[in-house]
């Protein structure tokens, strides 16, 4: 009970949260997931984002349109991804195939794919967030400055780097607390697509087994407490 159940020894062996290897497994394995897709979903989105502030035509229907995949239920997006990513008869190997690239990959199956597969599925339904958080902080900056700024000989990125990023920068930092905090805590997407298998269960999915699977409420509960800490901390 009590501390117990983060460390303590019983016949000469270490128990516990902090002493079971499959908890420091789920730590990397949620650490590595939250660094990549954030990551990816902000260089993503900041490139969307930049695209969608340009005028063109059909502007409202691609701002309209980016939202789709926002708004699908994580379960739904994960199942679909899951046959997409079948290693026989899934679109993605197909396409792979087509381009004369490996074309029969076990993405759920093999442990070194399955965890990108978990990547592409989170960066596909997670990056319009991002996006749509920019966009409206672009969408605040005065066209006046950027008009200065060509006047002055500015080259895109230079304004780039001395106007847009600077202006957008608070809400930049927004979008990525609400993401890290977001993507530490997966669980749906994990457990729907790959069944939480070792190779990429989180820290929410070991709570989740040691408590459901294995009946074992001390251990899931400290395992829960300590979740809450790296998700709020």
């Amino acid at each position: 009970f009590g501390v117990a159940n983060y460390f303590a020894r019983q016949d000469g062996v270490s128990i516990g949260v902090l002493s079971d290897p499959l908890w420091w497994q789920a730590v990397g394995n949620t650490l590595w997931f939250t660094f990549t897709s954030v990551a990816l979903e902000l260089l993503l989105g900041m490139l969307l984002a930049l695209l969608m502030n340009e005028k063109f035509r059909g502007q409202g229907l691609v701002r309209t349109a980016i939202l789709i995949p926002w708004a699908i239920p994580t379960i739904v997006s994960a199942k679909t991804w899951g046959w997409m990513f079948h290693d026989q008869y899934g679109v993605v190997n197909d396409l792979l195939g087509k381009i004369g690239l490996p074309s029969h990959l076990a993405w759920i199956a093999e442990p070194s794919l399955s965890m990108w597969a978990v990547v592409i599925a989170d960066v596909w339904k997670t990056t319009p967030f991002m996006a749509l958080m920019l966009l409206a902080a672009l969408q605040l900056i005065p066209a006046d400055l950027y008009e200065a700024a060509k006047v002055d000989g500015a080259s895109p990125w230079q304004r780039f780097k001395r106007i847009t990023l600077p202006l957008i920068m608070p809400a930049l930092v927004v979008a990525l607390i609400f993401r890290v905090m977001d993507s530490m805590r997966i669980f749906d997407l994990i457990y729907v697509l790959t069944s939480n298998s070792e190779a990429t269960m989180s820290i929410s999915g070991y709570a989740r087994e040691q408590i459901v699977s294995y009946q074992d409420m001390g251990m899931g509960s400290a395992a829960s407490v300590l979740v809450f800490m790296m998700v709020a901390g």
